[in-house]
């Protein structure tokens, strides 16, 4: 009867661990096991290495406690050593000890090295693209300085072209995360942030903000589209010739609280992404960054720009 009711128990322990595995994400696909491009291959397989390094501890661990419990467990006809005054083994210090050291120095090695080969762009012989983002109340802007084009919420890529995210916040810090192309990269008001991603597919990617910020938090997701290079320029052109402008007005009203559908701008204010970080004091951050360096030499002379017009109008008040 004893033993029926155990394996009773075995048997929904089982089941628990299985339903709590299958039910754990919301979408069909685990998002993060499942990496779209060079960056999230990359921190993929820091994770998988982690999982088995962790297991290297984890496993053998549980596997002792089971042993132990049903070893020395209080019953009738047990025949393990009793020895109530042992307290100490210095052959199982070391190993507890030496083991866990070990493993946590390969693991800070092996994710040092990682986050710093993110630093550089996945693809070195392939002409980047910039897109600059910012985080509002609750909505994501994206500005294509090259292409000279803007759009909410939404944001095309061509694939196999590394693509540089330059992240601020105008609005109370958020995270930017599309799970399928590689990690979280925090914005910040003032700061502009430097993030690689790349896809290796054409596609659709589910992107969104990962940090609360208030009650349209929930919303704040955004769809990322992974085309051709050909179908990339093609939708630029239907953007340049179909979509309106944006002006100072259109960003001051998108800025406010309040969720935003999907849309497309024909042309940005020259110098905007500076003008929003700079006005969150980006002009005193300019040594924290992770861009390269030519990105932030153009902030440090939107900067300089932006701090004599300051003067001049100080100037000419007195």
């Amino acid at each position: 009867m004893r033993k029926q009711k155990s394996m009773h128990i075995s048997k929904l322990m089982i089941l628990s661990v299985f339903i709590t595995i299958f039910l754990a994400g919301c979408d069909s696909r685990y998002l993060i096991l499942n990496p779209q491009g060079a960056v999230a291959q990359k921190e993929y397989q820091l994770i998988i290495f982690s999982i088995i390094l962790c297991a290297i501890v984890v496993i053998p661990v549980l596997g002792l406690l089971v042993y132990i419990v049903l070893r020395y467990r209080d019953k009738p006809g047990n025949k393990a050593p009793y020895r109530p005054d042992w307290d100490d083994s210095k052959r199982l210090e070391f190993i507890w000890w030496v083991i866990p050291i070990i493993i946590i120095g390969i693991l800070g090695f092996a994710t040092a090295r990682t986050t710093y080969d993110l630093v550089d762009p996945p693809e070195k012989d392939v002409k980047p693209l910039t897109i600059e983002v910012t985080s509002l109340d609750w909505k994501w802007l994206f500005q294509y300085p090259d292409q000279d084009i803007a759009t909410v919420n939404y944001v095309e890529i061509p694939k196999d072209v590394p693509v540089q995210f330059v992240l601020t916040s105008d609005a109370p810090m958020n995270s930017f995360w599309v799970p399928e192309l590689g990690g979280q990269l925090y914005t910040m008001p003032g700061m502009a942030m430097g993030l690689w991603l790349q896809a290796d597919h054409k596609g659709e990617y589910f992107g969104s903000g990962a940090n609360f910020t208030g009650k349209g938090f929930a919303h704040m997701n955004f769809k990322v589209k992974s085309t051709s290079t050909k179908e990339f320029n093609q939708w630029v052109k239907q953007v340049k010739e179909t979509a309106p402008a944006l002006t100072k007005a259109d960003y001051n009203s998108l800025a406010k609280q309040g969720l935003s559908l999907e849309k497309s701008y024909s042309t940005i204010p020259k110098g905007l992404f500076q003008e929003i970080v700079i006005k969150n004091g980006g002009q005193y951050y300019s040594q924290h960054h992770h861009m390269k360096n030519e990105d932030m030499k153009t902030m440090n002379v939107a900067s300089d720009e932006q701090t004599h017009t300051q003067h001049e109008h100080q100037e000419g008040g007195k």
